[in-house]
């Protein structure tokens, strides 16, 4: 019934859902016949659904290796996040990572549900990593070697300062910005991108994801986990965890919107990277994720939720994001939409000025594109004139379909 509310209150959100659950159906077919490889991409689908289907688009050499790139990073990020292991036995296992991947025997029990499975079932990972071309190979040993060290590094190290931040972030996500960007270039169809876009490509989408998960880290059991900065969350609360409590309501809000602002320096560098993009499906790759990520810190500003709950975009609008953007124009318009957005619940808060200043800069660089009036904007709009009826109808049309769809696979 959610569906179906939010569906009455968005009703141009079913086309793309609906276009969204047939490309899923038909990602979930495109399963590889050998057993290894077809470890890789169904589990690639359940860490990753919404990954997965746009991983579909890439050529199949380039679509192998980033499947293995995440899902060697997945495993590595798996044993740093299970609090669980004691860390006499998780460091040298993340300093020794990227040994692992060249050992078809290798596994080791962590996690829990799917990457569960994943750590268990390693060897499939390993074996077809291993069929892989060298560049790929050496791009993957590398980003993993360096990121398993840094993680290593700050499982004994609290995130104090901004600069421990921007550190931790680099080696957890700015990384893969530098690993995506090597695999890019070795497939030849891409020139090979400076590391400090690549590292902010990154670095946007783990700060967003930082911010979104507040609640869900800091009661991680046995232990919380805790990536926002001291030198930001001291300045309202004496422990990170109080941010949760209901007196510290507006503090809290507070705290949140200068993450959300610490999180909006890297998009020009985002908007540069993207720009320079050529091949089609490496842009719907890289940009569908960074328009999310827009969206979700205009979803999470201001907003005393993050830390009840989980703030995140609505399907509807994921579906929108996943089907509309497809060109350099699109994302202009979408973080234009989004930093319209945000900038709207912008009042008097403390770091008023500095919020206000940085969107103001993506504004402007969004408008000196002049693509703004080329695309339809899917954020911003008057609401349509669609009939309730109608609407009813066509849902139970489409769970008709995806019922058939259903049957035919079973």
């Amino acid at each position: 019934m959610g569906t179906l509310r939010a569906i009455l209150k968005n009703p141009d959100d079913l086309y793309p859902l609906i276009k969204l659950k047939l490309a899923s159906r038909h990602a979930e077919k495109q399963i590889p016949p050998e057993p290894h490889w077809g470890f890789c991409y169904l589990m690639l689908q359940k860490v990753s659904r919404s990954f997965a289907l746009v991983i579909q688009q890439l050529p199949v050499e380039l679509r192998d290796a980033v499947c293995i790139f995440y899902l060697v990073l997945r495993a590595l990020d798996t044993v740093e996040d299970d609090t669980s292991i004691p860390t006499d036995v998780k460091v040298p296992i993340l300093i020794s990572f990227h040994q692992h991947v060249y050992d078809r025997e290798w596994h080791f029990a962590c996690g829990t549900k799917e990457y569960k499975v994943l750590m268990d079932q390693f060897h499939h990972v390993s074996t077809a990593f291993l069929e892989l071309g060298k560049l790929y190979q050496q791009a993957i040993e590398d980003i993993t070697m360096r990121m398993g060290a840094g993680m290593a590094k700050f499982i004994c190290k609290e995130v104090e300062t901004t600069d421990d931040y921007d550190e931790y972030c680099h080696y957890v996500a700015g990384l893969v910005g530098l690993g995506l960007s090597k695999l890019f270039h070795a497939s030849g169809t891409e020139d090979l991108a400076s590391d400090s876009l690549s590292n902010s490509m990154g670095l946007f989408l783990q700060k967003t994801n930082i911010i979104r998960d507040y609640l869900e880290d800091i009661n991680e059991v046995p232990k919380c986990r805790m990536f926002w900065p001291r030198e930001i969350w001291s300045k309202y609360v004496n422990k990170l965890e109080d941010l949760k409590y209901e007196e510290n309501s507006v503090k809290a809000v507070q705290c949140l919107n200068e993450m959300v602002t610490n999180a909006l320096s890297h998009v020009e560098d985002c908007l540069t990277y993207m720009f320079n993009l050529r091949d089609p499906a490496i842009f719907r790759f890289c940009a569908i994720p960074q328009v999310m990520a827009i969206g979700t810190l205009a979803m999470c500003y201001d907003n005393i939720e993050v830390f009840r709950g989980v703030v995140k975009m609505r399907r509807g609008l994921t579906a929108k994001v996943i089907d509309r953007t497809k060109t350099m124009a699109d994302v202009y318009g979408a973080f234009f939409d989004f930093s319209c957005m945000l900038k709207s619940k912008v009042n008097n808060d403390p770091n008023a000025t500095k919020t206000l200043k940085r969107l103001d800069a993506i504004l402007k660089t969004c408008r000196d594109s002049e693509t703004l009036n080329k695309r339809k904007s899917y954020i911003i709009r008057s609401e349509p004139n669609y009939s309730p009826v109608l609407i009813v109808v066509i849902f139970i049309i489409l769970a008709i379909i995806l019922a058939q769809l259903s049957g035919n696979r079973s």
